[in-house]
């Protein structure tokens, strides 16, 4: 694996586990130094920093709320603070709160703004006095931004079409300073959050050209290439990756 990341810093939120750690974990063999934030995953936390370690990388956990915006701007500077700067900003953390429209909650209607949406504006806002030309902001959406075919996900689904708007607007804030945003939006992925063998897998598979659930890693892989200077005319995107669940 080549070391396109030698000399960059990377900061994801949400980094501990499921998607988030696979990003975590292709971004420092890639030369990265890698800071990300936790909420309770406090042994997973330790548990990925020291892998990354073993395998020669750089790697700082900070645990904080991505709702909390003191937290979450606090840990973004004392990332740049300990490498230096922010060149990469993966906004990763994420609900998933499913419930009919006639029972969904307020509270969990907030949520999932908060840490579906607000969250990715905040940690925009706060990394970019610390990044320059060159820099990556990559979010996390989903493709059930482009298709909902169950009940119960209305909420969610309008969060993550949410983040199409802003992907749009914030690269066309950004393009002229050098610094790209993108969507990467994956399909059904094997995770805490939706596991394979859960209840819905075999639903899901169903809708799919490829039938099963992709692998984190292969989530990461698409992340690592928009955050590559490949990738330097890619902008204001959203890139499926989804198994053909949207074909």
């Amino acid at each position: 694996m080549t070391k396109e990341f030698s000399g960059k810093v990377a900061f994801v939120t949400g980094g501990a586990r499921g998607i988030g750690a696979a990003v975590v974990q292709r971004l420092a063999r890639q030369g990265a130094a890698v800071a990300f934030t936790y909420q309770g995953s406090v042994a997973r936390a330790r548990q990925l920093v020291d892998a990354v370690e073993t395998e020669g990388g750089r790697a700082l956990a900070i645990q904080a709320d991505s709702a909390d915006v003191s937290a979450l701007t606090a840990a973004i500077d004392q990332a740049a603070r300990e490498f230096g700067r922010i060149d990469i900003l993966v906004n990763n953390a994420g609900v998933l709160l499913l419930g009919p429209v006639d029972a969904f909650s307020l509270e969990d209607f907030d949520r999932t703004l908060d840490i579906n949406v607000r969250s990715v504006f905040i940690a925009a806002q706060a990394a970019l006095p610390h990044m320059g030309h060159g820099g990556r902001i990559i979010n996390i959406g989903s493709v059930n931004a482009e298709r909902m075919p169950f009940p119960g996900g209305a909420a969610y689904a309008m969060s993550k079409a949410a983040l199409q708007g802003l992907v749009r607007g914030m690269a066309r804030d950004l393009g002229p300073k050098g610094i790209t945003v993108n969507n990467v939006q994956p399909g059904p992925t094997n995770t805490d959050m939706n596991p394979e063998n859960g209840e819905f897998g075999g639903a899901l598979h169903g809708l799919m050209a490829i039938q099963r659930h992709a692998h984190p890693d292969e989530i990461a892989g698409l992340v690592a290439y928009v955050a590559s200077s490949e990738a330097g005319f890619v902008t204001g995107a959203n890139l499926s990756i989804d198994g053909g669940f949207s074909a």
